[in-house]
């Protein structure tokens, strides 16, 4: 048996991390933490950032000529308002969830990522910035004119990779990638290709975009042992019809 199947799988949402002592540990981890030196947009540029509750925000995209921000399948429901940290303002609402039609897997629902997508609230877009994401103390990063989000294939075992979910930027590399396929007991989605990396994850990082050779590559999805999985973010994108922002306007007119 591989390491990867001997691995213990937990949904970052499910993560037995109680609320009161999430909140004291965020707190240290504010106090500790380098500080970041660069600017905040008004509005904020949200991928890369905290979005709502335990999700995570990962990137600008548009769907029509709706723009939305990527996040996690298994971190909310479609419907549901995502509001500002004080509980006042309302940052958008989710949409669904990528998910297959059918599933040859019995007690599954397949998909091809573990994705799903705010329509951000008007008032809430950064015009102007669409192309960036938020990596905290790792700086903004700029996805340039014509770049294309990875898709499974463009992932390569010893690639690095960049993630910032809750703003605490970590890296690491990627150890293994295989399907997820397990007892639908205790996890029922079934995605063809989960990559894992050694980077070190918890609860609230779930939808955070995973950045691969400083390319929009993944969505946050599972924690194997306290590590990093996560799936392909092209693959997500083309089944909820969404076009990764490359220009700071995203093709729109503010």
């Amino acid at each position: 048996m591989t390491r990867w199947a001997r691995v213990a799988v937990v949904a970052l949402a499910g993560v037995a991390v109680g609320v009161g002592a999430y909140a004291g540990w965020q707190a240290i981890a504010r106090a500790t933490a380098p500080h970041r030196t660069t600017a905040v947009y008004d509005p904020a540029v949200l991928a890369g950032q905290p979005l709502w509750g335990y999700c995570s925000a990962g990137v600008y995209a548009r769907r029509g000529d709706t723009v939305v921000l990527t996040s996690t399948g298994h971190c909310t429901s479609e419907g549901t308002v995502a509001t500002d940290p004080d509980g006042v303002g309302v940052r958008g609402v989710f949409g669904p969830a990528a998910h297959d039609p059918s599933c040859p897997y019995p007690g599954h629902v397949c998909a091809s990522s573990d994705i799903n997508y705010l329509v951000v609230a008007r008032d809430r877009i950064p015009w102007g910035h669409l192309n960036l994401v938020d990596m905290g103390v790792g700086g903004y990063r700029s996805v340039d004119v014509g770049t294309r989000a990875l898709s499974c294939a463009d992932i390569a075992i010893g690639d690095q990779v960049e993630i910032n979910g809750r703003d605490i930027y970590r890296t690491g590399r990627v150890i293994e990638k295989g399907d997820n396929n397990k007892d639908p007991a205790y996890d029922g989605s079934y995605f063809p290709c989960m990559v894992a990396a050694d980077t070190p994850v918890a609860a609230g990082d779930s939808g955070g975009v995973v950045l691969v050779r400083g390319i929009p590559a993944g969505v946050t999805s599972r924690s194997f042992g306290g590590h990093l999985g996560f799936t392909p973010l092209a693959e997500g994108l083309v089944q909820l019809g969404l076009t990764l922002c490359d220009t700071p306007d995203c093709g729109l007119t503010p």
